[in-house]
């Protein structure tokens, strides 16, 4: 339970809290009309104007309604706090429901480990601040805490928080490092997919550095200086050197497992302790054997 006690007063109960406390508005006035909000230990409305001294009580147990179903999942949790979890999401597992998918998702998953997530975003995306396609795993960010959120939201889009990404491309790549600087937008002929164009698009810029060649393919680095929707994939294919087994940008013989793009590392600034913050995951077992299988071959050679 936590307890505030009123120093100003004049003030309705739900804009007192939404300014004094980390919940928003709509979840305020929903614990208020449960009567899980109460002042001097009695239920009052919304419109309730505080006074000096009030004290404002906010009981724990209140869990919201929704139409997500918690799914029991066996999440890879890196880090976990009060505020922030860094979860490795799998390759195949869609971040949150949408047409068609309403329990198969990174977010029933999260409702069923627990009932701490912000709320900024809605009911269908708790938690979540960014995300990754369906097929490409590792490293991301969930907020708890609205306060969280809020902050990292600002990060995101200061490009304060740093990933570096993993992709085995087709082909092999002549040059040591590159910058891909090609504005991205929706592609008018296939809805689904993103392209370079000059239409309707936003600046989107790719850094690339190679970390290892092979005979047929490449195992590069990728930083994001921007955050555009599939932007790696749509960089390397619009090179001419797509991502592997991406069925969308890449061959449409692609298996299940999906296109060879990891989130490899994080580094942020933690929003509430400001400590900083950095985190990295191995490549899926079917990424790596892939790429031990190269090996094996023999025909590779480094940079």
């Amino acid at each position: 339970m936590e307890k505030i006690v009123v120093n100003d007063s004049n003030e309705r109960l739900d804009k007192f809290l939404s300014t004094n406390t980390d919940y928003s508005r709509s979840l305020i006035t929903k614990l208020i009309n449960n009567e899980f909000i109460l002042v001097n230990g009695k239920k009052e409305k919304a419109s309730y104007k505080v006074k000096e001294n009030d004290e404002i009580s906010i009981l724990d147990g209140f869990k919201e309604e929704t139409n997500i179903i918690p799914v029991k999942m066996d999440l890879d949790i890196v880090y976990e706090d009060e505020d922030i979890m860094v979860i490795n999401k799998p390759s195949g597992l869609v971040v949150h429901p949408g047409s068609g998918n309403k329990t198969n998702t990174l977010v029933n998953g999260l409702l069923d480990y627990t009932n701490n997530l912000s709320d900024i975003n809605g009911e269908e995306r708790p938690g979540i601040v960014h995300r990754l396609d369906k097929d490409t795993s590792g490293l991301m960010l969930v907020a708890k805490s609205n306060k969280a959120h809020q902050i990292l939201t600002e990060d995101f889009s200061k490009h304060d928080v740093k990933r570096e990404y993993y992709a085995l491309i087709k082909g092999v790549f002549p040059h040591n490092t590159a910058i891909i600087d090609a504005p991205i937008g929706r592609d008018e002929k296939n809805r689904k997919k993103m392209c370079v164009t000059a239409k309707n698009s936003k600046n989107a810029i790719t850094h690339l550095t190679v970390l290892r060649r092979y005979k047929d393919y490449t195992l590069v680095k990728l930083d994001l200086e921007t955050g555009r929707t599939h932007q790696i994939r749509v960089h390397m294919a619009y090179i001419g050197y797509p991502v592997v087994n991406d069925p969308l940008y890449g061959t449409k013989k692609a298996d299940s497992f999906g296109q060879f793009l990891h989130s490899k590392t994080i580094t942020f600034t933690h929003p509430i302790t400001k400590k900083e913050m950095h985190f990295e995951c191995d490549l899926p077992d079917y990424f790596q054997t892939f790429i031990d299988n190269l090996e094996d071959n023999g025909g590779t050679y480094e940079q």
